[in-house]
């Protein structure tokens, strides 16, 4: 990749180091990274204007680097890669800091390729294409084929409650904020700030998705608590409470892992911790209800409500 990448940026680097088809390397003091472009090519144009309007509201995400010819995608083989120029890899953005970045960041330009609100109709089809994954390839996966119903499950009465709640409120309009293909935790600057994660979809998405991430860390922090402190600064819509909580709801930490399985990226081990805490999540998803429920009479979901 040395060669490449004095090739098409002239830049001359020393040393590299590689993780997870990431090129990482240090040029005046400066963090680069040199990824994979992993988004449908329409997408390109829709995430440059959004670093665009980042940039003219003084949030500095990760600049994108042309190359030699003044194209952001250089081919390597047959791939795309793209080489980003990192602002900070290690300060984190805690759930005020992401609350804080979406009444920043929305959505201008209403025909965004990055839009994402379609809940219901993403998580069905990733639950057909599982369906039929696992039943082609996925019978030595022991692990995985005694887990995957009860998260299937779970995920069929997220769809449920969004398909439902949208029948409720058809004509809702909510606003469309910046938010991220995922949220990790720690949620550092490294990879929230990466253009490459960026999409638009309700406040609520990123939210949920940073409290599942800290639920199943090993942090001393309480994602109830997280969320309390949250629901207290920031008042929704009856509508945005019912989607974080079919947000919550939906196990996207568990098809996550089951994805990097699938794809041997991945040993099904990395899934036992996550089972191992389904009584324990089933728990928070209550309280989590609970704790909605003071600020708006959400749907409920019986069972789960009613057996712990």
């Amino acid at each position: 990749m040395k060669e490449t990448i004095h090739f098409f940026y002239n830049i001359d680097v020393d040393d590299i180091e590689e993780k997870d088809g990431k090129y990482h390397f240090k040029y005046n003091n400066r963090d680069y990274f040199f990824v994979f472009y992993n988004r449908l090519l329409e997408e390109l144009d829709d995430i440059l204007i959004c670093l665009s309007n980042m940039k003219e509201k003084g949030i500095m995400p990760h600049e994108i680097i042309y190359n030699k010819d003044n194209n952001v995608l250089t081919k390597v083989g047959e791939y795309n890669y793209i080489l980003l120029a990192v602002n900070n890899l290690t300060e984190s953005y805690d759930i005020i800091d992401i609350y804080e970045m979406n009444k920043k960041l929305v959505l201008s330009f209403p025909q965004s390729k990055l839009y994402r609100n379609n809940w219901g109709q993403l998580w069905s089809a990733k639950i057909d294409y599982i369906e039929n994954q696992i039943y082609e390839l996925g019978q030595k996966k022991y692990t995985v084929i005694e887990s995957l119903s009860y998260y299937i499950g779970l995920a069929e009465n997220a769809i449920s409650y969004v398909n439902n709640i949208n029948a409720i409120y058809p004509n809702y309009k909510e606003k469309i904020v910046l938010a991220h293909r995922r949220i990790f935790y720690p949620n550092i600057k490294l990879n929230y700030l990466n253009p490459l994660s960026f999409i638009f979809d309700l406040e609520v998405r990123d939210i949920a998705e940073y409290l599942k991430a800290l639920f199943f860390s090993n942090s001393d922090l309480s994602a109830i608590e997280e969320l309390t402190h949250y629901l207290q600064v920031n008042p929704l819509s009856i509508y945005n409470y019912h989607m974080l909580f079919a947000r919550l709801l939906y196990p996207s930490y568990y098809f996550d892992i089951y994805e990097n399985i699938m794809n041997s990226e991945s040993d099904e081990n990395e899934l036992i911790p996550i089972i191992s805490k389904v009584n324990d999540y089933e728990i928070f998803l209550k309280k989590a209800y609970l704790e909605i429920s003071k600020y708006a009479k959400i749907e409920k979901i019986d069972w789960l409500i009613n057996q712990h």
